[in-house]
């Protein structure tokens, strides 16, 4: 296994303060690998999205260390951090937030543009990147004329845009149907296998535990459990982090 590419140390987080203050993650110790599907598992506000947001530097902890190649996260400023964002990772998020008013290819084109690069090039860099996620046929159509398994490859494009080498996804799968969701998280394992890219997933859906490289069940803020492989014994591991 290659990697870790994150390192993530005693991270404990806590919303609000006094009587009101709620922790939602406690103590977490987590290696993010390059070329792994990882997905991050456990009943609703078991700290799931939480972590997500700490890894991929949208958050800060409360207490605990995120290191990214080794270097310290935590106290950069935001501009910094918002730079490391650009530079290294991917969001895709469960409602896609696509613009209505843009095509495929220019959704992408926004990623593009926030990065600095040509309208011209960006134009073409989007639609190669729309090409391998297997939407070479609706380049130009709108988010309404898409389907929901089409606008989530999409957003994968998107997030793909600045060759980013981690991918955070929240939720993906969860409005998609059965076959669609399937076909993302093939995707995802391509992106994986092929491009050495660390995925991290959050994820309810049972359907795609046998595609996942490594499981980690979270419940009230702690790992519960953290499986050395999905393939091995999915059906305990789904009895333990759904």
């Amino acid at each position: 296994m290659i990697g870790p590419v994150i390192i993530a140390s005693g991270i404990t987080h806590t919303f609000g303060s006094g009587p009101t203050a709620f922790t939602a993650l406690r103590g977490l110790d987590l290696d993010i690998h390059a070329a792994e599907v990882l997905l991050l598992m456990g009943p609703s506000g078991s700290g799931k999205t939480t972590l997500l947001h700490i890894l991929g530097c949208l958050l800060r902890p409360t207490e605990g260390t995120v290191l990214l190649h080794g270097r310290p996260t935590g106290s950069l400023s935001e501009d910094e951090r918002g730079g490391l964002r650009l530079r290294h990772f991917g969001f895709i998020f469960q409602a896609y937030n696509l613009f209505p008013v843009l095509t495929a290819t220019e959704n992408v084109m926004v990623a593009l543009d926030l990065m600095g690069v040509p309208p011209r090039l960006a134009r073409g860099r989007a639609r190669e990147l729309l090409t391998q996620v297997g939407l070479s046929h609706r380049l130009d159509a709108y988010p309404g004329e898409l389907s929901s398994g089409q606008k989530q490859r999409v957003a994968i494009a998107r997030a793909l845009a600045g060759d980013a080498e981690i991918l955070m996804a929240d939720e993906p799968t969860a409005a998609l149907d059965a076959e669609n969701g399937l076909k993302a998280m093939e995707l995802f394992r391509m992106l994986a296998r092929e491009q050495q890219r660390a995925v991290v997933i959050v994820t309810h859906d049972p359907r795609i535990l046998h595609l996942a490289d490594r499981i980690v069940a979270l419940e009230d803020g702690r790992i519960t459990t953290e499986p050395s492989s999905a393939v091995a014994s999915p059906r305990s591991i789904a009895a333990e982090a759904v």
